[in-house]
C-alpha cells in the first residue's frame, strides 16, 4: 500500500465546490435514493455533486451508517489505494455539520457517457466478465484485509431489508417506495416458496450464525453495491465503481452475490458461469480458492437471498427457483 498523506475531508461545501458555475439539479439516476445531485462546472471541468444524509436518506438508515462510511474509507485512503483498474471517480469530500444531520458530499468528475446506460438491455459479454474479473481483482489487492475503522457489520449486511429492519421505515410519512414493495415481496414469499421463507426467516432472526460460518473463510474489502447503476467502463478497460456505500470486512463473495441478485436481466451469461469465471479471476491473481470458496459461495448466496428474498418473491418462478436451491446447499453447511 502506498504511503503518500491520507486525503484531507473538508469540512464545508462550499470549499469543496469553490469556483463552481452552471450548477445545475439531477434527478436521481435510479429514482429510487434520497441523495441530492447536481452537475456543475469547476474550472471548465465537468463535475458531479452528490449529498446525503442520515435524516434524508433511508439507505443509510436501514444500513445503520450511522458514520458516514464513505468518509471514513476517504480518510484512512481505501479509495486512493484501490487497484488502478477501478475508477472510484471521486476528486474530494466534505461532511458539513454534525450528529444525523451531518451532510456528506461527494464532488466526482462527471463521467455519465462512460457509464451503463439505464434500463434491461444485456451487456455485452466482454463487459460483463471485465466487471467480474476487476472485482476478483480489487478483492485480492485487499486480500485479507481487517476493519478497523467500523464499518459495516457483516451480520447486518443479511438483514438489510429484513421486516423488522424496516418497519420503522414502513411508517414513514416519506417511506421510500422501494421498502413498499419490500414489504409487498416479503408477504408473497411465504406462498411462494414456503421453506425458502422459513429459511430466510432463520437467518433474520440468527443472522450471527451465518456471520460466524463466512468468517471461516477468507475476507477481504468490499465496495457494497456492484449493481449496473452504479458501473461503468472507460475506453482503456478500467472499470467505473461508484457509491461505495456499505464497505466493509466481508467475503468478497458478497460483492458477487449482490451483483448477481441485482443484475440478472442484464447479465449475458448464467449465473453459474459468472461465479466460474470471478474464481478463475481469483486464481489469475495468485489465489488458492480450492479449500474454501464452494463454501463461501454457498453460504453467501443464502446471506443475499435473505437479503433480496423479497424481490425475487415479485420475480419469475425460475429465477425464485435457482435461489430456493442454493440456498438448501447452504443449509447443508450450517447443518
Amino acid at each position: 500500500m502506498t504511503s503518500a498523506p491520507a486525503p484531507v475531508l473538508l469540512d464545508s461545501i462550499d470549499e469543496l465546490i469553490a469556483g463552481a458555475v452552471d450548477r445545475q439539479p439531477v434527478h436521481a439516476p435510479d429514482g429510487k435514493s434520497g441523495s441530492t445531485f447536481e452537475r456543475l462546472t469547476i474550472n471548465g471541468r465537468p463535475c458531479f455533486l452528490k449529498s446525503l444524509s442520515y435524516d434524508d436518506d433511508w439507505l443509510m438508515r436501514i444500513t445503520h451508517d450511522t458514520k458516514n462510511w464513505p468518509a471514513l474509507l476517504w480518510q484512512a485512503g481505501l479509495y486512493r489505494d484501490a487497484p488502478g483498474i477501478i475508477d472510484h471517480a471521486i476528486i474530494g469530500m466534505a461532511l458539513e455539520g454534525h450528529g444525523p444531520s451531518a451532510r456528506l458530499a461527494f464532488l466526482m468528475h462527471d463521467i455519465g457517457p462512460a457509464l451503463i446506460p439505464e434500463g434491461d438491455d444485456l451487456v455485452s459479454v466482454e463487459v460483463h466478465l471485465g466487471f467480474i474479473d476487476h472485482m476478483a481483482a480489487m478483492h485480492a489487492h485487499f486480500w485479507q484485509w481487517r476493519d478497523t475503522l467500523g464499518l459495516c457489520d457483516l451480520a447486518h449486511r443479511f438483514n438489510f431489508f429484513a421486516p423488522h429492519n424496516i418497519a420503522a421505515e414502513l411508517r414513514r410519512d416519506d417511506v421510500s417506495p422501494v421498502l413498499v414493495v419490500a414489504d409487498q415481496g416479503w408477504e408473497r414469499l411465504p406462498e411462494r416458496a414456503p421453506a425458502l421463507y422459513r429459511t430466510i426467516t432463520e437467518v433474520h432472526a440468527n443472522p450471527a450464525a451465518l456471520a460466524a460460518a463466512l468468517r471461516s473463510t477468507p475476507q477481504t474489502f468490499i465496495a457494497g453495491d456492484w449493481k449496473m447503476g452504479n458501473l461503468g467502463r472507460h475506453r482503456d478497460g478500467r472499470t467505473i465503481l461508484l457509491d461505495w456505500a456499505y464497505p466493509g470486512e466481508a467475503p468478497g463473495a458478497w460483492d458477487l452475490g449482490w451483483y448477481l441478485a441485482l443484475n440478472r436481466a442484464r447479465m449475458p451469461i448464467s449465473k453459474e458461469v459468472t461465479i466460474e469465471a470471478y474464481r478463475e479471476a481469483l486464481a489469475r491473481a495468485g489465489l488458492d480458492t480450492q479449500e474454501w470458496f464452494e463454501k463461501q459461495i454457498d453460504l453467501t448466496l443464502l446471506g443475499t437471498i435473505a437479503c433480496f428474498g423479497w424481490e425475487k418473491a415479485l420475480g419469475d418462478d425460475e429465477e425464485l427457483q435457482w435461489w430456493a436451491d442454493r440456498a438448501v446447499r447452504a443449509q447443508r453447511r450450517l447443518a
